[in-house]
């Protein structure tokens, strides 16, 4: 045991909240995924539980090789991946595989396995976003030579997930928003860039609105009048997850005993956080809050340690998307927000988001390891010998 902890460098405290996020995962999605078993699979439930392993297998993995390599070098690899993430947003918008009437998939070839190009996105914006703040810090308050640069590939970005993916869009927008609050960006040009995307957005809706089929807006607006008005809408996902939520109680129901399973859409996914409220009570449900909370704090801790900008950066970008989108998750899950689609990061059945998620906690991680590799430094060019010399 020790041998292998001696080779999880950085902040012990996200290691731990991480695998428990991972526990949490395999006990949520196995006892979510019956019916998808007996619909798919003639009852084999195993067959989720072990894809939903080796998945996680692999998460660990990407988390573990990511922490490895010193952060400074996703400065480079972030030019690369902006310039491989927007052609594949291209053709995921054009050519994308369609999958519950959303064009979000890339099938890739011979091997069938399919992932969403927007997750990558998401996580090469962050990063280029933080090299791009870096960089620009000395000028940082100039609209033509700092601000403009900035804007683009966020707006860019951002407009080619939108058609198909708009709370993921959002997401990502307000994630790049406050990053360029903490790098610094004048606040009247964070403002002016708020006007024009609320302005594009519109645009973009009232052009997708007037095709044949309607685009996703009709979906779009479908959610939000099953929110708005719950009298004369369809809130059966809703409905299903407030009877989950509510048969919860405080101590839940124990593992694997969800009736609503059975019943709620995407229970292993979008909803998962409701089933872990009813078979693990509020307890369980505060916990797993509690949890991304750490993870953001002490995401925040390392930016505030980090002594580079591209570091702090990375590390502030990375927590608040990742813990963002998990509090939206979650407060779908309890009604408090219209359904989105939004999986929980690091708990939701997938392979996309949960290997981009373990890959952007294992950035944060390098950080943090950079961080504690130069305290040692620092503290053995002040170790004192027996003499009273320094060595």
């Amino acid at each position: 045991m020790q041998s292998i902890l001696k080779h999880l460098k950085g902040d012990r405290t996200i290691w731990i909240v991480v695998f428990f996020l991972y526990i949490v995962s395999i006990l949520a999605v196995y006892s979510s995924t019956g019916t998808l078993a007996y619909r798919f699979r003639a009852g084999n439930t195993e067959y989720y539980l072990l894809r939903h392993l080796v998945i996680i297998l692999l998460g660990i993995g990407l988390l573990f090789v990511s922490h490895k390599i010193r952060y400074k070098y996703y400065s480079t690899l972030s030019q690369i991946a902006i310039y491989i993430a927007i052609p594949l947003l291209l053709f995921t918008l054009f050519r994308g595989t369609s999958i519950h009437e959303a064009s979000r998939w890339i099938t890739l070839p011979i091997i069938n396995i399919s992932f969403q190009s927007s997750d990558f996105a998401k996580l090469a914006l962050i990063m280029y976003l933080a090299r791009m703040l870096t960089r620009r810090q000395e000028y940082i308050s100039d609209f033509h030579t700092s601000f403009l640069p900035l804007i683009f590939p966020v707006i860019l970005v951002c407009a080619l997930i939108m058609p198909a993916n708009f709370s993921t869009a959002a997401v990502l927008f307000v994630s790049s928003i406050v990053l360029m609050f903490i790098g610094r960006v004048n606040v009247r040009h964070i403002a002016v860039l708020l006007g024009v995307a609320i302005a594009g957005a519109g645009i973009m809706i009232l052009i997708l609105s007037s095709m044949p089929d309607g685009g996703r807006v009709q979906t779009w607006q479908n959610r939000i009048n099953s929110f708005t008005n719950k009298e004369q809408a369809n809130t059966y996902q809703a409905d299903q997850a407030k009877i989950a939520i509510a048969t919860g109680g405080v101590i839940g129901k124990l593992p694997g005993n969800s009736t609503q399973r059975n019943f709620l859409p995407q229970a292993y996914s979008d909803f998962i956080y409701a089933i872990i409220i009813e078979e693990y009570g509020l307890a369980g449900g505060f916990t797993v809050l509690l949890l991304y909370l750490i993870l953001l704090y002490r995401g925040i801790r390392i930016a505030h340690k980090s002594p580079g900008t591209f570091g702090a950066l990375l590390a502030a970008g990375l927590s608040f998307s990742l813990v963002f989108q998990a509090m939206i998750n979650m407060a779908v899950a309890v009604n408090l927000l219209p359904i989105t689609g939004q999986p929980l990061p690091l708990v939701s059945m997938g392979g996309t988001s949960l290997w981009f998620t373990s890959l952007s906690i294992g950035i944060i991680l390098s950080v943090s390891r950079s961080i504690e590799e130069e305290q040692n430094v620092s503290e053995n060019i002040h170790v004192v010998d027996g003499t009273g010399e320094t060595t």
